[in-house]
């Protein structure tokens, strides 16, 4: 028995790589959740009007298709991972944006088969709607991405540990359920209870990686990505980008 597919659900829910592995088979949609801060960045960049090309954790050959494609990599430019410097973005931009978890995880996500949607605490609602229109009944995987023990976001190794459940993501993945019927699994119902009994802005603020960011000065990133239903956008991948809806 695979105690792991969730199988006679309709709403289900596993982490970071090998949840995409596990569920992709198994679900027509799946909700890739890094509100620190891939799938905030990427709401903000397609409510401006823009398109975000993921791209994998230090692929160099990633890389450079897309700059051939036309993208500019984040961090070139005044555009980062940081959803604070992308509120400005022009519309019409084609954003690559490496990250470890969200970006990773779309490009693993879209190799399975399923629709991929980039899902955040600012777009739950909208992306849980697309979500149950494109599975017309189908089963939907919601994956928060976790952390990744040992990365350095501006180191040099390329090698980094294994997962680590986060408490934004835990919270991301709950506001999304909350918004789907049908039936739960025990862990999507886990995610959405939380999200129910927590208060979120604080939640944000105080765990491990909203301290860390307001330690290096990115408050405000925690700010943007701790505001609920606050964005109509629907990041959707087509043809390895994330377009609006």
């Amino acid at each position: 028995m695979d105690i792991a597919a969730q199988h006679g659900t309709d709403v289900r829910l596993e982490w970071g790589g090998e949840g995409v592995e596990i569920l992709g088979p198994e679900c027509a949609v799946l909700i890739i959740v890094d509100v620190l801060s891939f799938s905030t960045t990427t709401d903000l960049v397609v409510g401006r009007g823009g398109r975000v090309l993921p791209v994998r954790w230090r692929d160099e050959r990633g890389i450079a298709e897309a700059r051939g494609a036309g993208a500019v990599v984040a961090g070139e430019e005044e555009w980062t991972l940081r959803p604070s410097s992308v509120t400005e973005i022009p519309s019409g931009t084609l954003l690559a944006l490496p990250s470890p978890n969200g970006a990773t995880l779309c490009a693993a996500a879209a190799k399975t088969g399923a629709h991929v949607l980039a899902g955040c605490l600012r777009n739950a609602s909208a992306t849980a709607a697309e979500a149950r229109e494109i599975a017309d009944g189908r089963p939907i995987g919601v994956i928060p991405a976790g952390e990744r023990w040992g990365v350095d976001m501006f180191g040099e190794g390329a090698e980094f540990g294994p997962l680590r459940p986060c408490v934004e993501d835990q919270l991301g993945a709950g506001a999304i359920v909350s918004a789907l019927p049908g039936s739960w699994s025990a862990e999507a119902a886990l995610a959405a209870a939380a999200y129910a009994a927590t208060d979120v802005p604080t939640a944000l603020r105080t765990c491990t990686s909203g301290r860390e960011l307001a330690a290096t000065g990115h408050g405000n990133d925690v700010v943007l990505a701790a505001q609920q239903d606050v964005s109509a956008s629907v990041a959707r991948l087509s043809r390895g980008i994330l377009e609006g809806q």
